[in-house]
């Protein structure tokens, strides 16, 4: 055979390769080709072959393809800057390679690749084109998904920056010492790490609330299930749920570590939820209870943990918390909207 894929593929020069044999070669490959006129304008070039792997790929038969043209296969969704580039292309007489979704007989989408070739005759005027084409739209969701990661990534790490900034600006006013500020921001820096490791392992940047308790309540459990109990129904919080709620968990459970159940013999903490189906959307209802502590005392200034949980939660994620200083223990009711309420 003469010709090269530069300048396109001279036929009815090659006696050693039979005709029979490039048809078994061509239907039995997975790649779909067609085969069609030379002719660009309209109604051609039409389809004078298709294999049988176009019939798989389309859902067309070969003979309800032959006598059309290959635009039938398109639609709203296709491309057209790629169209008008695969048309600048062969105009001049050169191959094109591309992407664009097309259309099956059911109406589904489906993004292929195309490698179209010029075939040349014996004059070296081109006689056929040659279309071998692969779907890819499993390669194209997966960019269009990495695409979506980034910008997610690039939202997130714009929150966490502003959330690590008012968490430095509030443990500096509330710290009385260098070692207390470095303490205290080491830890909710930490916590703020859990969460966002559990959001990672998640493909879908989702945690359950569960994990989310039990990665700062764990370290306190005595394996007799009763210093910490967990109880409430399956429920999951996405990202932005996610973030705020853990900062909350994390200074409910420092503080009962330092100052509540958490800091005496035989205290416990207890945690629990339910979900509340409204008109609007889900709610998420977690009370957190110390019980067998010392005893409580009214607060006599506002500290972090206090602001974060009736401010952030409010203002982030639209919360409405409560806060009551029960002689057996401290006692947190929050009711959170799982949905925009705005």
């Amino acid at each position: 055979m003469h010709g090269s894929p530069e300048s396109g593929v001279e036929i009815g020069t090659a006696p050693d390769i039979n005709a029979a044999f490039l048809r078994a070669a061509v239907e039995a490959t997975g790649e779909a080709i067609l085969v069609t006129s030379a002719d660009l304008s309209e109604p051609g070039p039409i389809i004078e072959y298709a294999n049988p792997a176009f019939a798989r790929m389309t859902g067309y038969s070969q003979a309800e393809v032959i006598g059309r043209s290959p635009r039938f296969l398109q639609g709203p969704l296709t491309d057209p800057v790629s169209l008008a580039a695969m048309k600048r292309a062969l105009m001049a007489g050169e191959p094109f390679q591309g992407e664009a979704v097309n259309y099956r007989k059911d109406g589904t989408t489906y993004a292929v690749e195309w490698l179209i070739t010029p075939v040349l005759d014996g004059n070296g005027a081109i006689a056929h084109w040659v279309s071998a084409q692969r779907e890819v739209t499993e390669r194209r969701e997966a960019l269009e998904h990495q695409k979506l990661l980034v910008r997610e990534l690039h939202h997130r790490v714009k929150n966490t920056l502003a959330t690590v900034q008012a968490i430095m600006s509030s443990t500096a006013r509330g710290s009385l010492t260098m070692q207390e500020f470095q303490r205290a921001f080491g830890g909710r820096i930490a916590s703020l790490a859990k969460t966002h490791t559990l959001l990672t392992e998640d493909r879908f940047q989702s945690v359950p609330f569960r994990d989310l308790l039990w990665a700062e309540l764990e370290p306190y459990d005595d394996g007799s299930k009763i210093r910490i109990r967990l109880a409430g129904p399956d429920v999951v919080l996405a990202s932005e749920f996610a973030v705020p709620v853990g900062m909350a968990v994390h200074e409910l459970t420092t503080n009962a570590a330092k100052h509540g159940a958490l800091a005496e013999f035989g205290g416990r903490v207890e945690v629990t939820w339910s979900l509340d189906e409204t008109e609007e959307g889900p709610r998420l209802i977690w009370i957190w209870n110390e019980h067998d502590g010392p005893p409580v005392a009214l607060p006599t200034r506002e500290g972090f943990g206090s602001r974060l949980l009736k401010r952030v939660l409010s203002t982030q994620v639209h919360a409405e918390v409560h806060i009551d200083y029960d002689p057996d223990g401290l006692r947190v009711t929050v009711n959170l909207p799982l949905f925009s309420p705005y």
